[in-house]
């Protein structure tokens, strides 16, 4: 996993439980810590949705569990990251067929994404399955620094 750079800046993190509610919650909080006028916020609250959901659907880590949420600006991009306790019975990875009903998830992300990866965290750590969308400043995005 690609590690944040000396010019990144941490934009926010929280907890979710593995409740469907939480998607909500992770939207709502990425678009806030972006701000309306980031020129990367509507990929990267869509793209923050599909993590988080695969993490409650595929990680099974249920109502008492913890899905940790991380949005990072570093080098031109957003990145996020959404670690959970992980699954040992499968992996992430990008469907074949575009055209599925469901699962589809992943190959939104990377159709979003200029990069995206996962890494098992350790034993009993879970792991992060992240995500970097690359956006151009604009002088209206108030959030940017130069």
């Amino acid at each position: 996993m690609k590690r944040a750079s000396a010019q990144s800046r941490v934009l926010g993190t929280t907890g979710l439980a593995g409740v469907r509610e939480s998607v909500s919650h992770a939207r709502t909080e990425v678009r806030r810590w972006l701000g309306e006028s980031h020129p990367a916020v509507d990929d990267a609250v869509l793209a923050t949705s599909e993590l988080v959901t695969n993490a409650i659907i595929h990680s099974g880590c249920g109502a008492d569990g913890y899905i940790g949420l991380t949005v990072i600006e570093q080098d031109g991009a957003i990145r996020i990251e959404v670690n959970d306790p992980g699954s040992t019975v499968s992996a992430p990875e990008v469907r074949k067929d575009p055209d599925a009903e469901s699962g589809r998830g992943l190959l939104i992300v990377r159709e979003l994404s200029h990069d995206w990866g996962s890494c098992d965290d350790g034993p009993g750590l879970g792991r992060t399955v992240w995500c970097a969308i690359r956006f151009t400043p604009s002088s209206a995005s108030g959030s940017l620094s130069p």
